[in-house]
């Protein structure tokens, strides 16, 4: 585990950067995702998730989405197409092996909030979260690093549930940390992550070479990633199953009404969209052990008309094999009982659920059971709604 000296360096930024930051100037206003979506990548590409350039992927239709690595150059990476504004968001991931070879999960906004889960290749048995607040990088005092059960070997559930009171990182159902708003790490708010974020995910080399580990620039991230990459050994493959994200907003557009980045600011507008639809996946990429041509969905989005009733606030995964999950959290194992479709979520599903047609204005239905916020409570009773990774 890397110490809070050697995190100086500035590893996170490979994760810090934006097109336009609404802090400095007025930017486009955000696509909401305003509702539930879940992509399975052992059916093929999703239409939900947009390519870095350069990223090429392939997808086994047992193993999922995969991230490879081969040489010091490749960083594959991947972001979805909508935001959230607050949610829950659950990834079935089993990590890259290879010392200096980094697997990244994250969230991110456009003033550089952002939330993390990060798998070192180098240690089998741990994995990071993080987080950043307005592309603050003064200090790296913030990551914690809980034990997993080989998590390059096998399939874990990682989720996050994000809200405008605390963020708490779970694994395999199990919390394994809580950052509440006013947390001193968060200096009291400002810090906390906040504005409206989009999920990205890849792989990338944290530190190339031998010279790497000599050079004043690169040292640092060099000791954080555990020394220099051997690509002799790879390629070195990151797998991601499947992923669901729930937008606990309801709008098809976030707004950033000043220059502050509180999440009092944002604007939502449009409400959530009704219906719900489906990427029809791709054959196109898949490897030799995916399915060619397959007419399964590789993605559901269930938006506002759409009322979900759960019994459970958060994820309830137990576990899993390499390639079989046994467990499934909350929101993915929702979709599977609600829907009747199997693909979205690996494992049986550990809650009941409904589904029910509703207008837009029962839209906040959608969301898991929790404590909310003010800025919850105001949308439920208004009924509104609501990259890469370089190196």
């Amino acid at each position: 585990m890397p110490s809070a000296a050697v995190l100086l360096s500035g590893l996170a930024n490979a994760q810090t950067f934006t097109d336009c930051n609404p802090t400095e100037k007025t930017c486009p206003s955000d696509p909401a995702l305003g509702g539930l979506q879940v992509t399975d990548f052992t059916a093929g590409k999703s239409d939900n998730w947009e390519l870095a350039d350069g990223t090429t992927l392939t997808y086994d239709n047992s193993l999922g989405a995969q991230f490879v690595i081969s040489t010091k150059t490749n960083a594959p990476t991947i972001s979805n197409s909508k935001y959230i504004f607050f949610g829950s968001i659950e990834v079935w991931a089993r990590a890259s092996p290879g010392t200096g070879i980094v697997s990244s999960f994250i969230l991110e906004s456009d003033d550089l909030d952002e939330i993390d889960w990060e798998w070192l290749g180098a240690y089998n048995n741990e994995v990071e979260n993080n987080f950043f607040g307005k592309g603050n990088t003064t200090t790296y005092n913030r990551a914690e690093y809980p034990a997993v059960a080989t998590p390059i070997d096998t399939f874990h559930n990682y989720t996050i549930d994000w809200t405008s009171e605390r963020t708490i990182w779970y694994i395999d159902g199990a919390a394994v940390r809580t950052l509440k708003y006013d947390d001193a790490l968060a200096l009291g708010g400002k810090n906390y992550p906040q504005t409206p974020m989009k999920v990205k995910m890849g792989s990338w080399v944290g530190c190339a070479d031998t010279a790497a580990t000599t050079n004043p620039s690169t040292q640092g991230t060099c000791e954080w990633a555990g020394g220099a990459a051997d690509f002799t050994k790879g390629p070195f493959t990151f797998y991601v199953k499947n992923v669901t994200i729930q937008d606990y907003g309801c709008a098809t557009e976030y707004t950033y009404g000043d220059l502050t980045g509180s999440y009092q600011s944002i604007k939502s507008s449009g409400g959530c969209s009704g219906g719900s639809s489906k990427s029809p996946s791709s054959s196109s990429g898949s490897s030799s052990s995916s399915s060619s041509g397959s007419s399964s969905s590789a993605s559901k989005t269930v938006s506002g008309s759409t009322t979900l009733a759960t019994t459970a606030a958060k994820p309830t995964g137990t576990g899993s094999s390499s390639n079989n999950p046994s467990g499934t959290a909350t929101l993915s194992g929702l979709v599977a009982a609600a829907t009747g479709n199997s693909s979205s979520a690996t494992g049986s599903a550990t809650t009941t659920a409904t589904l029910a047609q509703s207008s837009s204005s029962d839209a906040t239905a959608l969301k898991p059971k929790h404590q909310y916020g003010i800025l919850d409570l105001s949308v439920m009773v208004l009924g509104l709604g609501l990259g890469y990774l370089v190196m």
